[in-house]
């Protein structure tokens, strides 16, 4: 073989073998790509799943829309709402009211004495929404109760009695409004029908299973007494028990709580001016089974003078009008 011919054959053989080297780089480079993409993917699932069981309610967006929750297991998922980032965080659902809660104290100390403001009643209860309205954030409740209050020149004692009993209700976990019935004007003061007009008003702001009337001088000393809904009408204050009531007449019983926690204190004051008792009351009381049907919801008339919603209550100011005149003594 001559020179020249050794020459172009070893040519070839040096082509053939970079060549070679060149084809065995591309496939190690793709090899290698393929391996590390599918280590970071492995890495991402594994992320992935430690994040969802630290957090087991953590949401990831599909690239279509939808989106899908964790519940605690990566076979569980539940639709959520698609948030920015497509990441988004879904709330536990919350649980329902307990019937006691744990929060309760028990006896209370009420007492008087001390300097009271809206100002300071406002601090106190950060979470009371406007209006005076306040329900859970932690439970579902089962019932909204409205809390209804015949008033007129009691600012003093409605202070006292926001001071105590919004406290008292956020602890026992309850849903509830409070509303001030404010009679207009001077003539004789008609607690009965300021919550006649109570009931009819508050039906006007929101639903509400239950009513609770409550007097502005009134506080409770126990709130293991919880201002719920229950089957039958309630008597809060067995320790107050001096009005009359038409209950029986409809076939209800008053349901009363136990002795020890159904105890009320009286914030002490004078009677006020065109708030005397009736002399009349007695006779009216043995003659509610032939009026109830007449007198009362059904033949009530008023005129509503304003409606106002501050942080701790709502004001609703009534006109009663004129009281028919009474007989003459003598």
């Amino acid at each position: 073989m001559s020179r020249l011919m050794l020459g172009k054959t070893l040519e070839r053989i040096c082509k053939a073998v970079l060549l070679l080297c060149l084809v065995h780089f591309l496939i190690m480079m793709i090899f290698y790509l393929d391996v590390y993409t599918q280590r970071f993917d492995i890495f991402s699932r594994f992320n992935t799943r430690n994040y969802s069981k630290m957090h087991q309610y953590f949401n990831i967006s599909k690239p279509n829309g939808t989106s899908l929750t964790f519940l605690g297991g990566e076979d569980h998922f539940v639709s959520s709402r698609k948030l920015e980032n497509n990441l988004t965080v879904t709330k536990k659902p919350l649980p329902m009211c307990p019937d006691v809660p744990q929060g309760l104290v028990g006896r209370l100390l009420i007492e008087f004495n001390s300097l009271m403001t809206m100002e300071k009643v406002q601090r106190e209860n950060p979470d009371v929404r406007e209006g005076g309205k306040y329900k859970p954030s932690d439970c579902i409740t089962k019932q909204r109760v409205a809390i209804i209050i015949p008033f007129r020149h009691r600012e003093h004692h409605l202070k006292f009695w926001l001071h105590y009993l919004h406290p008292i209700l956020r602890r026992q976990k309850i849903n509830y409004g409070i509303y001030i019935i404010n009679q207009n004007g001077e003539g004789m003061f008609n607690r009965a029908k300021l919550l006649n007009i109570g009931y009819m008003e508050v039906l006007k702001d929101a639903e509400y299973d239950c009513f609770v009337f409550s007097d502005v001088d009134l506080i409770p000393m126990d709130d293991r007494n919880l201002y719920h809904c229950y089957d039958q009408p309630r008597h809060f204050a067995i320790a107050m028990d001096k009005f009359g009531f038409r209950i029986t007449l409809k076939g209800m019983k008053v349901s009363r709580p136990d002795s020890k926690i159904g105890k009320y204190r009286m914030i002490k004051h004078e009677r006020d001016k065109h708030n005397e008792p009736n002399p009349q009351r007695f006779t009216k009381i043995q003659n509610t089974k032939v009026t109830m049907k007449q007198d009362g919801i059904n033949s009530l008339k008023y005129k509503l003078v304003n409606v106002a919603k501050y942080p701790m209550y709502t004001n609703i100011t009534v006109d009663i009008g004129t009281p028919p005149s009474r007989p003459s003594r003598g």
